[in-house]
């Protein structure tokens, strides 16, 4: 499902497809199209948009297909997939808009200590000892 076809969905359904909202989808758009947009620049030029190239790597990301089974999708080759995935979070990651928040910020936040004390103490179970005295065993007479 091309770019095109999604612009035509409503907010909640694009990011029910997606998993991101438009407005985040618009922003990873400006900050990829210098590096991916290259239309007139020498070398090899990709078959999709900005917007498509894109949605190849969150769908990557989002369902955990194979890169082949998303060549074979998009119509690309395997090695083209892979490529524009590394060029994608690469250009993401120095970006900085859309890093999660490290390890020291977590455990930042993370102040709220709550304890529960569990009283795990053995205590011994009582049952009959095993003795032949104890048991009483039924009598073949007594069965009807």
């Amino acid at each position: 499902m091309t770019y095109k076809q999604l612009s035509q969905l409503k907010p909640e359904l694009f990011k029910r497809r997606c998993g991101i909202h438009p407005q985040t989808f618009a922003q990873m758009v400006d900050v990829q199209r210098p590096e991916l947009d290259r239309t007139g620049k020498r070398g090899g030029q990709c078959k999709l948009r900005v917007e498509d190239q894109l949605l190849v790597v969150l769908e990557y990301w989002r369902e955990y297909r194979t890169q082949f089974h998303i060549a074979t999708t998009w119509g690309l080759s395997e090695s083209a997939v892979c490529r524009l995935i590394q060029k994608v979070e690469s250009r993401l990651i120095k970006s900085g808009k859309f890093r999660l928040p490290g390890k020291k910020h977590l455990y930042q936040n993370a102040s709220t200590w709550s304890v529960w004390a569990v009283d795990v103490t053995e205590s011994p179970i009582e049952r009959p000892q095993k003795n032949s005295d104890a048991t009483t065993a039924a009598r073949k007479s007594g069965i009807r």
